[in-house]
């Protein structure tokens, strides 16, 4: 039998509605507590996904019923709530990034260090089927030493302005999940980064001083080099491709779509149907499994596989790109 842990669900803006289904649906997870301090809201979450609505967050976290947390709440709120909850004694789960400075990244890890309990970072794409599968053929040797990694990630449009101007850049905000599945496939981080950034698509994110079209290469220890583009825009869809090439060999991961078949006559050579809209549908499933991994590290007293030393590692990569993309040259990252 599945041991059941009940959780408390902080916050319940977008990334709060993402989780909410995936703690109901997971066997081993109660959803127990929705908060939000305002009480309206957290209300309106319970009506969709159940549990009970708080607006006090030392109630929530002396409810005997809430064995852990998913920090679900916008990234400037994340350090007040890591160390709230780490001294309450509750294993975390925390929506990326841990915060979008390293000196306030350091603040909550000391938290962690002074009161230790187990904590995941969501990096969901790391339990991402496919990315996985890419992963496991790299370690197994599939395709030998690596040589190349690449990752292509392209969004279907640019975000809402107010939402880019608190974003913290397009390195920190977007990128850095590349940079995280990217060092973790290749089980390495980069000793030197380049990083170019254009504006092609909206203006205003170039008034803020920020990019919406950006190319970076992470040179690695061994030699290996890793080359990520990002878009904030793409006229065909979500564009989510990973290949990893080496000495032996290539594998890659494909676009997901609705319909997978290939189509050949006079009108089409091949699948025509648009991508899988964004993330909340192309990565559906990395969410669950994230989840999945925080009760399974929990349960058997183990450290979850994405901690907040690779938050921390991350963030430092993007800040270097973000540094790298102003300053026209190659920076090393502040690990």
């Amino acid at each position: 039998m599945t041991q059941t842990l009940g959780v408390a669900l902080l916050g319940t803006g977008r990334m709060a509605h993402v989780y909410g289904p995936k703690i109901n649906a997971h066997p081993g997870l109660k959803l127990e507590v929705i908060y939000n301090p305002r009480m309206s809201s957290a209300q309106k979450a319970v009506a969709q996904y159940g549990g009970r609505p708080l607006d006090d967050l030392d109630i929530v976290l002396a409810d005997a019923s809430v064995d852990a947390v998913v920090i679900a709440t916008p990234t400037d709120t994340h350090l007040d709530y890591i160390e709230k909850v780490a001294q309450a004694g509750k294993p975390i789960y925390c929506e990326k990034p841990l915060d979008q400075t390293l000196e306030r990244v350091d603040q909550a890890m000391a938290a962690l260090h002074a009161h230790p309990v187990p904590f995941m970072l969501g990096f969901n794409r790391r339990f991402d089927p496919d990315n996985k599968a890419l992963r496991d053929a790299v370690q197994n040797g599939e395709i030998g030493q690596i040589n190349m990694l690449m990752s292509w990630s392209r969004e279907p449009a640019p975000p809402p302005i107010e939402y880019v101007r608190v974003s913290g850049g397009y390195f920190v905000d977007a990128t850095i999940h590349d940079i995280d599945l990217l060092c973790w496939i290749a089980g390495e981080r980069p000793v030197e980064v380049s990083a170019c950034g254009s504006c092609m698509f909206d203006p205003q994110i170039g008034a803020e001083g920020d990019f919406d079209l950006t190319m970076t290469t992470l040179k690695m220890p061994s030699g290996a080099l890793l080359h990520i583009n990002n878009s904030r825009a793409c006229a065909y869809g979500f564009d989510q491709r990973l290949e990893a090439f080496g000495d032996k060999g290539m594998v890659q991961t494909v676009n997901h779509r609705d319909d997978n078949l290939v189509r050949w006559d006079k009108q089409r050579t091949a699948a025509r149907e648009p991508l899988k809209h964004f993330f909340l549908e192309r990565y559906d499933q990395s969410f669950y499994q994230a989840l999945d991994e925080f009760h399974s590290a929990i349960i058997a007293g183990r450290a979850p596989s994405s901690s907040a030393q690779d938050g921390r590692a991350a963030l430092a990569i993007a800040l270097a790109c973000a540094r790298s993309a102003r300053e026209g040259r190659a920076i090393s990252p502040d690990y």
